[in-house]
């Protein structure tokens, strides 16, 4: 078995001028970033989670009460579809998954992901970056979705030094 899986929530996408290889973020990069350090401090694999249709701008226009997050945050039945599939997770027992906080719990998307795989005896180790809301208001939903596994207490790692990430993620990698 492979040490572990780093998951990242993706919307907005921009090429990595120095290669071919495609990065995935929010619009501030913040859980891209949380996703590095937990990779610097665990090694295993990174993976962005992608929607099978991309996020625009004007889908991510919260101040819009019909832009498709607030849409999909609202209704729970509307599961945005992936676009791709990790191959062999069943490799993998720790998996790290990382989204931002949209009004106070995971993006659907998450769900999709999870719902997506058997995660029979797999940990999931949950980390968010947010504006206030914290990680607590996700917890239930990734539980649910991945009724399998066994999901441990997450972190938000909004603000996080790569120290403090590394000494969280050492508690979880042993």
């Amino acid at each position: 078995m492979e040490c572990c899986l780093i998951m990242q929530a993706v919307c907005a996408v921009y090429e990595n001028s120095n290669s071919s290889a495609r990065y995935f973020a929010f619009t501030t990069g913040t859980t891209e970033s949380a996703a590095k350090k937990i990779k610097k401090a665990a090694g295993g694999k990174l993976y962005q989670i992608q929607a099978e249709t991309p996020y625009t701008d004007a889908d991510l226009d919260y101040s819009n009460d019909n832009c498709r997050a607030n849409r999909e945050q609202r209704d729970e039945s509307i599961w945005p579809k992936i676009k791709g599939k990790v191959k062999n997770i069943q490799k993998y027992d720790l998996i790290f998954i990382g989204y931002p906080i949209w009004h106070g719990k995971e993006p659907m998307i998450i769900r999709t992901f999870l719902e997506s795989y058997n995660l029979k005896g797999k940990e999931i180790v949950p980390f968010c970056t947010g504006g206030g809301s914290g990680i607590s208001g996700s917890i239930s939903g990734i539980k649910a979705a991945a009724k399998d596994a066994k999901v441990v207490k997450g972190k938000d790692l909004t603000d996080s030094s790569n120290k403090s990430v590394q000494k969280w993620v050492q508690k979880k990698v042993k």
